[in-house]
């Protein structure tokens, strides 16, 4: 049985900010994720705070396994990495709180 990746909700919003400079350093992906989140560029800065945001920003991701691997080889990540922040984020599900 392979052991589950736990992280802190802090290294969660962390990775998720990464994800977003990830995505924003390709037009193409930033632009893709813009038209499906429904949100303008001049909104970001407004967002990165917000930690339903950046659950939505590691949804996004975790649609695309090429996407992931991509993303966790450039931050020399585990693969199941944002999978075990999207569980820390709001609307995740954290099998570690009662």
């Amino acid at each position: 049985m392979r052991k589950m990746l736990v992280m802190t909700r802090e290294e969660a919003e962390i990775l998720a900010l990464k994800a977003l400079e990830f995505l924003s350093h390709d037009v193409d992906r930033l632009s893709r994720f813009l038209a499906v989140s429904g949100l303008k560029p001049a909104a970001l800065p407004s967002q990165v705070g917000d930690p339903y945001f950046l659950g939505g920003v590691l949804d996004y991701l975790l649609e695309d396994q090429s996407m992931i691997f991509l993303f966790t080889e450039s931050q020399g990540l585990a693969p199941d990495a944002p999978e075990a922040a999207r569980r820390m984020l709001p609307g995740g599900v954290d099998d570690h709180q009662t």
